[in-house]
């Protein structure tokens, strides 16, 4: 077995909300993101201000008993801190299987039950979580009957459309020893283009006394703040709005071009397949590009196809360059701004 150093404990989440609130400021988080939120896309937030980072969410059935699950599905480094590694599970046993492999490796784990994906659902993960709040007591009684303090756990969950369940469900999740929740402000049904219900992130706040994450509609460092200060959370989670912007927490309003630059020394150094590192440029330029620009992007069939493109019509600066990273707007060419 490899040697594997401790954990740092400051960088522990429940001691970042601890410094976090002696800074007089919310916690700022990047959510999961299925295929999104991996080793590149983390490293790359966790210098725009981003206090705490979240994996993807990993299947614990799969984990525990596939070597080939567990060599795709995480992959980490000693720079990949505070990370939170969020699971998806339906009974004890797996859970705390995964918990035994995986927990040398993070700073805490967090148990989904909010993601609506039919796929998931009906294997009784994610969502379907909600309805089950003593299985989810369970599992959270069993992880810290067994580690205690060793393992910070987390509970993410959506609203109830009868609010009086998720305190129920909440209630349950804190006896039985969670250390914080996060609560993203719509139902497994609401749509995203449906704002987020603060008012029942207040009330689940109102409620326990762990600490309570704020998710949802969260797409400016002045959202963070607000919704943070009509809460009264301890922290903000953002995940469509870091996605478009990894730069949020850090004040800007638009991805950066150094972010860009970044963004493609990490996925070239780290590894990310082709269409994920495409996917990822288009979320983060897409707002900002000419479409007649955007659609070549997304024509490139491969990566160099694509590194080509880049450097085709923009200056893209590479590690060691003098500026590397620092730029703010695009960098064009001279002969493509005379097309802008």
């Amino acid at each position: 077995m490899p040697h594997i150093e401790p954990r740092n404990p400051e960088h522990n989440p429940l001691y970042i909300i601890k410094k976090c609130q002696q800074e007089k400021r919310p916690v700022f988080i990047a959510g999961p993101m299925v295929r999104y939120s991996k080793l590149p896309f983390r490293s790359l937030v966790r210098e725009y201000n981003t206090d705490i980072v979240y994996s993807p969410m990993i299947l614990a059935r799969e984990f525990v008993r596939n070597e080939t699950a567990r060599l795709s599905d995480f992959t980490t480094n000693n720079f990949d801190t505070p990370l939170i590694v969020q699971v998806g599970v339906n009974n004890v046993t797996d859970l705390l299987r995964f918990v035994e492999m995986i927990h040398p490796y993070v700073d805490g784990i967090g148990i989904n039950c909010g993601c609506p994906i039919k796929e998931q659902t009906r294997e009784g993960i994610g969502a379907a979580l909600m309805s089950e709040p003593d299985l989810v007591a369970n599992m959270v009684h069993a992880v810290k009957e067994k580690y205690g303090d060793k393992v910070t756990i987390e509970t993410k969950i959506r609203i109830h459309k009868d609010l009086n369940e998720t305190i129920s469900f909440v209630k349950k999740v804190e006896a039985a020893g969670v250390d914080f929740i996060t609560v993203h402000g719509r139902t497994r049904t609401t749509r995203s283009s449906i704002p987020a219900n603060f008012d029942a992130i207040k009330l689940v706040k109102e409620t326990v006394s762990v600490p309570v994450i704020a998710n949802g509609d969260c797409f400016s460092l002045k959202d963070a703040y607000d919704i943070a200060e009509y809460t009264n959370c301890e922290g903000v989670m953002a995940v469509r709005g870091i996605l478009a912007n990894p730069t949020l927490f850090a004040g800007f309003d638009k991805a950066t071009w150094g972010s860009i630059e970044k963004f493609w020394e990490y996925s070239t150094a780290y590894g990310l397949p082709f269409r994920l590192i495409q996917h990822h440029f288009s979320c983060m330029l897409d707002p900002q590009l000419p479409k007649a620009l955007y659609k070549d992007m997304m024509d490139c069939k491969n990566l160099i196809e694509l590194l080509d493109w880049f450097d085709d019509n923009f200056i893209l600066k590479r590690s060691g360059e003098e500026g590397f990273g620092t730029a703010v707007e695009i960098q064009y060419r001279q002969q493509r701004t005379l097309h802008i």
